[in-house]
């Protein structure tokens, strides 16, 4: 039997011991996450506590990171990993001490608070670490120590205060990290960008094989282990799979340069997946189990509050941040509470399964959630980071055209509802950060997408790949079919790279940075495209 088969089995026989009512419970599932891998239960104390000095290794192999700024508190993050190609990382199942620092400068001699945290084994012997009391709208450096081994230093910052008066806020918007399909060189100039916070759209990692010369990367120096040339499918999977892709240098760079804001798209469990469909015809408790394992790894792997640690097959990812009376974020998730995609998904004619009102995007609670939110917003910018495309993006200018029955064209009434909302709370600078198409689009949000001459809604910018799609082209093959059919798409790229918006009291500014290659290390970055929507008058102009 293979590795493959072996792991399928596993689960099945742990859905068939638990059965499918009890797996929908979530205490169910979280019991079946426990027995299909032998572990304890998420949250359980191990009995031991291993010796730090006695850890021969390095075990910050896969860097520092930094999440979710708010006023006076960052979430500091690490995980202990002296050999992360390995399933236990080079670590007993043992509790580690670790110590931690947060300073006002680099070299660590003005350190404003130290304090200590465990690494469990039971999440891999991650770390998070909430720091409480601190200034707002300030730049701190922090660090770990486990044994005699020092991590290295990360920088960060807290959001402005709540009310405080903020002239321009700067944030740079990244997607669809495929490993195997080319170096991560955009993330090294990101690094050097000025830049207050990092937003992540989805597609951190893949979930396909990576074999042993790491795909595109070709790799002629080194040899991947076996262990990366599977699909992931169990949580030893994932958190593997997490460890190659965080032990990429100018990934760590990023992280440990500006504090990031996550949310997943698709792969980070399976490509395209719907709540608790999957892409795949497999029984639905099975699928469940293996979000459950993979919605785990995500948190022990990210920079994360508390309050997103998943139970089961169930994690809380939407969530709102706010940098002072300037912007509003919030931030969804597009993949855990939709509505199966329509028509089998794929490009599609739009119809009535499609445009059927019942259908939603981010369920009922979230949706809730996001209205309440805008009506209860005093911010200049109210900005949604989420997954797929929101605007509507026809594949031809003639009759009989599809759309994309994956992003919200495949939801048109979840859109509607939306809009009115943002209407009726009196939102009048709506900005969406998209990423998952491995392009770079500009869209102006339009009250009717079939008249050009409507008024404009919004922005809606969406971030290229960091590498998914391979090199890339600044013109792809479809390029005048769909800057013809959709008149309010302002900028269309193919290369690869991220994009900045500087957000100010009278405009916002979008950089779209690209890169020549991500095949070959190295290549420059260059800004593609510049454009400006002012305060009040949405509408992208070039810059």
């Amino acid at each position: 039997m293979t590795t493959a088969q072996t792991h399928t089995a596993e689960l099945r026989a742990a859905a068939r011991h638990f059965g499918r009512r009890g797996f929908l419970t979530v205490t169910g599932a979280a019991a079946a996450l426990a027995f299909a891998v032998q572990l304890p239960a998420a949250g359980a104390a191990s009995a031991a506590e291993f010796d730090g000095r006695r850890i021969t290794e390095d075990p910050f192999t896969l860097g520092v990171a930094s999440g979710d700024p708010q006023p006076g508190s960052v979430l500091l993050w690490t995980r202990l990993a002296p050999r992360p190609f390995e399933p236990d990382a080079g670590l007993p199942r043992e509790r580690v001490a670790v110590r931690w620092e947060l300073a006002r400068d680099e070299r660590f001699t003005r350190v404003v608070r130290r304090g200590g945290a465990t690494a469990h084994p039971e999440f891999q012997h991650s770390v998070h670490v909430e720091v409480d009391h601190l200034d707002p709208d300030r730049v701190y450096f922090f660090r770990f120590r486990a044994g005699d081994w020092i991590s290295p230093v990360g920088r960060t910052r807290t959001a402005p205060a709540a009310d405080a008066r903020v002239s321009e806020l700067k944030l740079a918007a990244v997607s669809c990290q495929a490993y195997h399909d080319g170096y991560f060189t955009a993330y090294r100039h990101l690094a050097q960008e000025d830049v207050d916070v990092v937003f992540h759209l989805g597609d951190y990692l893949y979930e396909y094989a990576v074999n042993a010369t790491g795909g595109a990367r070709a790799y002629t120096d080194r040899r991947l282990p076996a262990v990366f040339n599977r699909e992931t499918v169990t949580l030893e999977d994932y958190r593997l799979r997490y460890a190659l892709y965080k032990s990429d240098p100018d990934l760590m760079a990023a992280h440990a340069a500006h504090p990031f804001v996550v949310t997943w798209d698709d792969h980070e469990t399976e490509n395209n997946y719907a709540g608790g469909t999957p892409e795949n015809d497999v029984p639905p408790e099975e699928f469940l189990l293996r979000r459950a394992a993979a919605y785990r790894a995500y948190w022990e792997n990210q920079p994360l509050r508390a309050p997103q640690r998943p139970e089961g097959p169930d994690m809380r990812l939407y969530r709102r941040l706010r940098f002072g009376r300037l912007a509003q974020f919030d931030i969804l998730d597009t993949r855990q509470y939709r509505s199966d995609q329509a028509y089998g998904d794929g490009w599609r004619v739009p119809g009535p399964e499609s445009e059927d009102p019942a259908r939603t995007m981010t369920g009922a609670a979230q949706e809730r959630w996001l209205l309440d939110g805008w009506r209860a917003s005093r911010a200049l910018w109210n900005v949604v980071p989420q997954q797929v495309v929101f605007s509507e993006r026809r594949s031809a200018p003639t009759a009989g055209y599809t759309v994309s029955m994956d992003s919200w064209d495949g939801y048109p009434a979840s859109r509607q509802r939306i809009l009115d909302g943002a209407a009726a709370a009196g939102v009048e600078n709506l900005m969406v950060l998209t990423g998952d198409v491995h392009v770079g689009y500009g869209l102006d949000i339009k009250a009717d997408f079939r008249d050009p001459a409507s008024r404009n809604l919004g922005t809606e910018i969406v971030a290229t790949s960091i590498s998914s799609g391979k090199d890339g082209a600044d013109r792809p093959a479809n390029y005048d079919h769909l800057t013809a059919a959709n008149p309010h798409m302002k900028f269309y790229n193919g290369r690869r790279g991220y994009v900045t918006v500087a957000l100010g009291e009278r405009s916002a500014r979008a950089d779209f940075r690209t890169v020549t290659a991500v095949t070959t290390p190295g290549a420059p970055v260059t800004t593609a495209a510049s454009y400006v929507t002012e305060a009040g008058n949405p509408g992208l102009t070039p810059a």
